[in-house]
């Protein structure tokens, strides 16, 4: 399976999913004129990669700021991203912050509680 990678950009961010480490990042500000055309593509890798995960996959998000159709775009990678921990499969979702940015600390409490997989809050001292 090959890899997944966009570059990011002042209102879109860098995904970076790699299918061999099942490791995945998404890192930068979130705020595309379409949020669910610009993670489409995305969507569909993730749905092939269910198929054949990796033992553990773990998601980084390191985002400086989202719009609110960016979140839902969120949840629904949360969402696929549960389908493989069903499966049997171990998934971390970490979860980054700056340490006084309330807002997005809140949005990562408020994503464990909606979804069944672990959102591990790291705190990034500014």
């Amino acid at each position: 399976m090959e890899n997944f990678f966009l570059e990011g950009s002042t209102k879109t961010p860098e995904l970076r999913f790699n299918a061999e480490t099942g490791s995945f990042l998404i890192e930068g500000r979130s705020i595309p004129e379409n949020s669910v055309e610009y993670y489409k593509p995305l969507f569909e890798w993730l749905d092939a990669y269910i198929l054949s995960p990796k033992q553990k996959s773990t998601l980084e998000v390191k985002l400086e700021y989202f719009n609110t159709s960016s979140s839902k775009c969120l949840v629904e990678i949360f969402r696929k991203l549960e389908k493989v921990q069903s499966s049997g499969y171990d998934v971390q979702i970490n979860w980054f912050y700056e340490e006084d940015d309330e807002d997005m600390q809140e949005s990562g409490e408020d994503f464990q509680e909606i979804i069944d997989i672990p959102i591990v809050m790291n705190v990034i001292q500014g």
